[in-house]
This record gives structure tokens, C-alpha cells and sequence, in this order.
């Protein structure tokens, strides 16, 4: 079994529960999940002329390889009716493989860590909660250490409840 981060986040329909159902799936589907963040209500990023996003991480023991993992995450997606509405808009779940520990790795589809993962706090403050010691594997820096350097971004967020 291999160790994952995966950051979570919703802006349309029954947000927190959208969030619910997604670790749920993923949990029947066989990623053991161990750790949960708060939720986070955070503005949208990307394009800001849509409705606010929650946003979670969890950490999970899953079997397979790194693409096979996406594919359980897009699966996901696709059966709680995500649909297209282009690069940054609203969704009704986004599951993204954030990072493996120790790992690094890059295709056509994927890469780990996931690219945006130290400049976005809405992925590093619940994060951070979850594996505040983890280093990320291409800057070497702790994952701790990267949320305090989006800390004026975060004191927007609002913590909703626990995943």
C-alpha cells in the first residue's frame, strides 16, 4: 500500500455533501482513507464569477500505481455528475492527487506532486492540518512551512465543519 494526499472541493449543489459522498466513494472503492481535514469555504480561484468553493484534504492508503488512483479519482468525478464547464469553473466535486510522499513523477496526465500544490492555499491550509510534516519532494519544503507563506491569502477562509 502506498500513502496519497488528495484535495477535495465543490461549488455547486450540496457542497459538504458533495464532499461527503466523494470520500465515501472513495472509500468503498478501496482508498483507505486515515486522516480528514476541516472544510474550508475559500474563494474561487481561477475565475472568480462563480459561487464560493468548500475544500478539504484527506490522506489514504491506496494499492496500484499513481494512475490508477486518478483514474479511481476522475470515476469519482464522473459518477457524481461532474460536468465540463471549462478550465477553473464551477463543479459539482474536483478530487485532485496532490502529492505522495518521497514521490516524484510526470506524464502526459499526470504529475506528482500536483503542480499548483505550494502556491494555492485553499490546498495547503487543509493540507497542512492533515501532514504538516510532509515535505514536498521537488522544493523541499515541509508542507507546514508552505501554508505559512500563504497565510494572508487564507484569513479569508472560513473553517465549516470536519469532513
Amino acid at each position: 500500500m502506498k500513502t496519497a494526499a488528495i484535495g477535495l472541493g465543490s461549488n455547486v449543489g450540496d457542497r459538504l455533501g458533495n464532499l461527503r459522498t466523494a470520500v465515501n466513494a472513495l472509500s468503498w472503492s478501496g482508498f483507505l482513507v486515515t486522516a480528514r481535514s476541516f472544510v474550508y469555504e475559500t474563494p474561487p480561484f481561477g475565475r472568480t464569477d462563480q459561487p464560493r468553493f468548500l475544500n478539504a484534504a484527506i490522506i489514504g492508503e491506496f494499492a496500484g500505481n499513481p494512475s490508477s488512483l486518478l483514474t479511481l479519482l476522475k470515476d469519482v468525478e464522473k459518477r457524481m455528475g461532474r460536468r465540463d464547464r471549462g478550465r477553473w469553473g464551477p463543479r459539482e466535486i474536483d478530487l485532485d492527487l496532490l502529492m505522495i510522499p518521497d514521490f516524484v513523477y510526470s506524464s502526459k496526465t499526470l504529475e506528482i506532486p500536483h503542480p499548483g500544490l505550494a502556491e494555492r492555499a485553499f490546498v495547503l491550509v487543509p493540507l497542512a492540518e492533515i501532514a504538516p510534516g510532509w515535505v514536498h519532494p521537488v522544493l523541499g519544503i515541509d508542507i507546514a512551512s508552505l501554508a505559512e507563506k500563504v497565510k494572508s491569502e487564507a484569513q479569508s477562509f472560513c473553517r465549516i465543519a470536519r469532513l
